[in-house]
């Protein structure tokens, strides 16, 4: 269901990711992220394996929640490990007609679906362990350097907290609507390819106008509340960098520092 879907949901609590610097979370899941593409033998996604299990760990998330982040992407999974299976040259392992697997194609099926995972996995663990707000306000510090060349950092953090706070509300509206549509006896299953886009008309239209509508509602009450930008906007919690933050940075460095590492070693 699209209800399944958890982007942008943020679980209350009071661990160690938790009273991490927003700042600093979101610096090391992006280093993070980039040194996962430095797995490239079972070591390596084991280091990496880990790495995440700890986070998990630190973070109080519950792990059904992951798997719940993870789960509705599973087509996309699937369809990247059979494309590596059937198109990867190699030693053939296997062959069925012109259908056939090779050694290479099963281990970079494998390592390509277990990166993707990690890479869903991690990034959840961001939004599950920081607030709309505190995550606005973290971006919107990194991006303050680039104000010099003409980036709206504080607009630029606004519209993209803000999407990613209506995901999960869009989703549950367009649920909400899929199953009145079906009551009246829609169905967005049945026919081909064409049918099925023109039965999702029905949808879409009540969907845009609720969006459009909440979009209203939102701004009507920003605008209520004196909102004028972030010039000169003071912040009722001021970001500041601790212990908890540097040991973090120093965890990420010293994964990326093996990776790097045993991607050298295993490639020479």
């Amino acid at each position: 269901m699209l209800t399944d879907m958890t982007l942008g949901q943020y679980y209350p609590g009071n661990s160690f990711l938790h009273k991490m610097d927003p700042r600093a979370k979101i610096l090391c899941t992006m280093i993070f992220i980039c040194a996962i593409f430095l797995a490239n033998n079972p070591w390596s996604y084991l280091v990496v394996t880990l790495f995440t299990a700890l986070c998990i760990s630190l973070s109080g998330v519950p792990f059904r929640l992951i798997v719940k982040a993870v789960k509705p992407l599973w087509v996309i999974l699937v369809f990247t490990l059979v494309i590596h299976l059937l198109t990867t040259p190699g030693t053939e392992i296997f062959r069925l007609g012109p259908v056939k697997i090779t050694e290479e194609g099963v281990r970079n099926g494998v390592f390509m679906t277990l990166r993707l995972v990690f890479l869903i996995a991690f990034s959840s663990l961001l939004t599950y362990t920081t607030s709309p707000i505190v995550l606005t306000d973290g971006i919107e510090a990194l991006l303050m350097p680039f104000r010099r060349f003409g980036v709206p950092a504080h607009e630029l953090a606004m519209m993209m907290t803000i999407a990613l706070r209506f995901i999960p509300t869009l989703l549950e509206e367009t649920d909400r609507i899929m199953k009145a549509q079906s009551s009246r006896g829609a169905d967005f299953t049945a026919g081909n390819i064409w049918q099925k886009a023109k039965s999702m008309v029905p949808l879409l239209v009540p969907l845009f106008i609720s969006a459009f509508r909440r979009a209203d509602d939102l701004a009507t009450a920003m605008e209520a509340r004196c909102y004028r930008g972030g010039e000169g906007r003071t912040k009722m919690h001021r970001l500041v960098y601790t212990g908890n933050d540097r040991i973090a940075f120093a965890a990420v460095l010293v994964v990326v520092a093996v990776l790097a590492g045993m991607y050298f070693y295993f490639k020479a």
